[in-house]
C-alpha cells in the first residue's frame, strides 16, 4: 500500500479520461467558456443549435450565474486546466461532480459540495443553477453527442504535465 502525502499547496492531477460522459462535457464546457471569445462563441452556438434559442439562452445564463456566484462568494478561486490539456484538476472534478449530482436530482450531495465551494447561504442558489445547467447540458449531449469532447475543439493538441 502506498500513501501519497500532499503539501497544502500541492494538487493531485488526474486524467481527463477518468470522467463519466456528463462530467467530461461539464469540464470541457468550463474550459471552452474561459478559453477565449471564439471558444465561448463555439459553446453558445452549440447550445442554441441543440436546444433552440429560449432553452439555450436559459442554460447559458444558468452557467454564467453559477460562475459569477462561485467567483463572488467562493471560498477561494477555482483552478482549471487549458482546453487542450488531458489532465484533470481537483477543482474541475469537484465542480463536474457537483453539477452532475444536481442534474441527477441528488440535492443533498449537491448541497454538501456547494457548501464547500461557496458560503452556505449561497449554496442552495448554486444547486438550483447547477441543476438547470446540468439538465441543459444533458439535452445537448442527447441532441448532439460529442459536442464538447476534446476532439471536437479546434485546439486538440494536448498539453502534458
Amino acid at each position: 500500500m502506498t500513501i501519497a502525502i500532499k503539501t497544502p499547496d500541492e494538487t493531485l492531477v488526474q486524467s481527463f479520461s477518468e470522467l463519466a460522459a456528463l462530467e467530461s462535457n461539464i469540464v470541457m464546457f468550463l474550459r471552452l467558456w474561459y478559453e477565449n471569445a471564439q471558444s465561448r462563441q463555439f459553446v453558445s452556438n452549440n447550445f442554441f443549435d441543440a436546444l433552440g434559442h429560449k432553452q439555450g439562452f436559459h442554460g447559458l445564463k444558468c452557467f454564467e450565474s453559477l460562475c459569477v456566484l462561485c467567483a463572488s462568494h467562493g471560498r477561494r478561486p477555482l483552478i482549471q486546466h487549458r482546453v487542450n490539456c488531458k489532465c484533470l484538476g481537483d477543482d474541475e472534478r469537484c465542480l463536474a461532480r457537483f453539477i452532475a449530482y444536481a442534474s441527477e436530482g441528488n440535492h443533498e450531495d449537491a448541497l454538501m459540495i456547494a457548501a464547500t465551494l461557496v458560503s452556505p447561504n449561497i449554496a442552495p442558489m448554486l444547486v438550483g443553477l447547477a441543476q438547470d445547467f446540468g439538465l441543459a447540458l444533458r439535452k445537448v449531449a442527447l441532441t448532439a453527442p460529442g459536442t464538447f469532447s476534446q476532439n471536437t475543439h479546434p485546439q486538440n493538441k494536448y498539453t502534458l504535465h
